[in-house]
């Protein structure tokens, strides 16, 4: 693990390190009753702060659980691929959604 000294951290390195987090995608990849978002919608996070427009509250309120453990990458639970995170939306007949870390250059 990479640790970093936090206490004799500067403020252009803190401003650098904040500088990496996001942006962080979100996509249905699922959906199995109703819900007002489509098959493949896809959100953009610019930063775990900054919340996309047009997401549905309770979908935020699943995602505000898992948004910094994304942002900060740790490993996810899926065994095929450990930087997706898949979660479920509140709703047990809801959808299903994706969040991912993208790269500064898909943004």
């Amino acid at each position: 693990m990479n640790y970093m000294d936090k206490k004799n951290m500067t403020d252009k390195e803190y401003k650098e390190m904040w500088s990496r987090l996001g942006p962080i995608q979100i996509k249905m990849i699922e959906k199995t009753g109703l819900c007002h978002h489509s098959l493949g919608d896809e959100f953009l996070y610019k930063n775990p702060y900054h919340k996309p427009n047009g997401v549905c509250a309770a979908l935020l309120h699943v995602l505000d659980w898992y948004i910094w453990r994304v942002t900060l990458g740790f490993p996810s639970w899926e065994a095929d691929d450990r930087s997706i995170y898949r979660v479920h939306c509140p709703s047990r007949k809801g959808t299903v959604w994706e969040l991912c870390i993208l790269s500064k250059e898909a943004e």
